[in-house]
């Protein structure tokens, strides 16, 4: 079984909620447990032309999927939620959006995904939920822990609290 962290951020409708659904569908899934989830946080849009803020959270996952059928289940629990896919190749507002940032310790670079994801370390959405969950983890391919990796960002303080946290979902 491996232990995964995915990143799911929301910015249209029902923000909070398609993150709890995006939780609770996963969890349903076969060969997906969820251990835990991060607190919620509104985070201002990276790389995007839009105003709408999004609503993020890391989940801790185990699996005994292999990384090709965990991103194939993302996409269908994505499609299932509402996600449209993007024709243009830009980023747009989202129901739901579920990205693998860590696989155990694994370097996964095929066509079809790559991990550790390739923007991790450059998102203060993805990094700072992580620093609840795991501040010490070594990134695999930059040997670099979550705290250190936290402290190079350039906007560290993008990051809003939400205030909710789901357990044991």
């Amino acid at each position: 079984m491996a232990i995964v962290y995915l990143s799911l951020g929301s910015n249209s409708g029902d923000r909070v909620g398609y993150v709890q659904q995006a939780t609770s569908l996963l969890g349903g899934a076969e060969g997906v447990d969820i251990i835990r989830t991060s607190s919620f946080y509104e985070t201002e849009p990276w790389d995007m032309n839009t105003e709408t803020w999004f609503v993020n959270a890391v989940v801790e996952i185990k699996t005994s999927l292999s990384p090709q059928d965990l991103l194939a289940e993302c996409k269908r629990i994505e499609q299932q939620l509402g996600r449209k896919p993007h024709a243009s190749g830009v980023y747009e507002d989202r129901t739901i959006d579920i990205d693998i940032l860590f696989y155990n310790k694994d370097i996964v670079n095929d066509e079809t995904v790559t991990i550790p994801h390739k923007f991790v370390h450059l998102r203060a959405f993805t990094l700072v939920p992580l620093l609840e969950l795991i501040p010490d983890y070594v990134h695999p391919v930059l040997g670099k822990s979550i705290i250190d990796l936290h402290g190079d960002l350039e906007n560290p303080e993008m990051v809003f609290l939400y205030g909710t946290r789901v357990e044991g979902v």
